[in-house]
């Protein structure tokens, strides 16, 4: 018997498509009508599609998901239904592994992309610099491309009638550069614990704080580990409190370290899991254990865990481990006072208030 929480893809199409689900769950324009700032979790089974739409009406896509149609046809969905929009203006790729850029091409056959944003490829590992979706780097057709580096920020446009929109790119290639309020962290940096260092092009994620006001909203693409520490430890480089992690790494357990995640000290955590990757046993025990954390949400239930290891259902955008791809929504307010997260598939709404 399938889950209520997860429909059928006919009925689902359904219920997407009928003009009195446009009108509760998708503005006509996202951001602009409301002058809210959105953000959309897109599914990509265990991959990563973020997209921000902004209360200008601009939108940024950080992460493409994986290659192939199933990804770039749900981005393309949220970008044109959900968001009400028709072309993506600012596209990040965080790190060069497939399940972030692979799906680059194919979103660039179905949405006009106008500029993207990368690392420098040849300063990426050799197995990354020589993987087969590579050259689509080189030949995707976009407006402008520009170069990520720390301390870099997006030229957003900015919406009469609301707080200031700030996207900045506070790390990459395992360089940091310090906050507002950056500070010794020597109580909560005592706990590290070094693992195993990581040879991976992950390390060298590319680190993104966007601020709506007070409200701040942390992304670290798959940083690991040891960068993690090396973020907030021994200076806290991120300064002051976060009210949203997006979890690091789909929540494998060789990222999130606890010195991370006690230092941002959020409120919400969202887990962009798959159903047999991320949302890791150790990384959702460190979400548990964070005193700061009001409530945790996930993509997808982890069907190797328990019960107890997976959040609530009603917080789970896809119970059923073969889906159709709901998505998480968050809504923060012109004045970036509160926001409010909702699972449309299970119909919870949750109002929270910026620190």
């Amino acid at each position: 018997m399938k889950s209520l929480h997860c429909a059928p893809r006919a009925r689902w199409a359904l219920r997407v498509l009928s003009p009195l689900a446009f009108l509760v769950a998708a503005p006509a324009q996202a951001g602009v009508a409301d002058k809210k700032l959105d953000i959309y979790w897109v599914d990509v089974e265990g991959g990563a599609a973020t997209l921000l739409v902004t209360p200008a009406g601009e939108t940024v896509l950080i992460d493409t998901g994986y290659p192939g149609d199933r990804d770039a046809d749900r981005v393309k969905k949220t970008v044109t239904e959900l968001a009400g929009l028709s072309k993506i203006d600012h596209l990040v790729v965080t790190h060069f592994h497939d399940d972030h850029y692979g799906g680059l091409g194919d979103i660039a056959k179905r949405v006009p992309i106008g500029k993207l944003y990368t690392r420098d490829i040849a300063a990426a590992p050799e197995k990354e610099r020589t993987n087969a979706n590579v050259p689509q780097l080189k030949e995707v057709k976009v407006d402008k491309r520009v170069r990520i580096k720390a301390g870099m920020k997006l030229p957003l446009k900015q919406a009469k009638g609301t707080v200031a929109l700030t996207f900045s790119f506070i790390g990459a290639d395992e360089k940091f550069i310090p906050q507002k309020g950056a500070r010794a962290n020597a109580e909560i940096c005592g706990e590290h614990v070094v693992k195993n260092p990581d040879t991976s092009d992950n390390r060298n994620s590319a680190v993104m704080l966007v601020g709506f006001g007070t409200w701040r909203f942390f992304i670290g693409g798959d940083l690991t580990w040891n960068t993690e520490a090396a973020l907030v430890c021994p200076k806290n480089n991120v300064g002051k409190p976060v009210d949203v992690f997006q979890i690091d790494h789909h929540g494998l357990d060789n990222s999130n370290n606890p010195v991370l995640i006690k230092t941002l000290a959020p409120h919400v955590a969202i887990v962009n899991n798959g159903p047999t990757k991320g949302g890791g046993k150790g990384s959702f025990a460190t979400l548990k254990a964070t005193p700061s954390i009001k409530t945790i949400y996930q993509g997808h239930r982890n069907v190797k865990l328990g019960p107890e290891l997976n959040t609530d259902p009603k917080l789970i955008a896809n119970v059923d481990e073969n889906c159709v791809g709901n998505h998480i929504h968050m809504a923060v307010a012109p004045n970036g006072k509160s926001y409010t997260v909702s699972i449309p598939a299970t119909g919870h709404t949750q109002d929270y208030q910026t620190r």
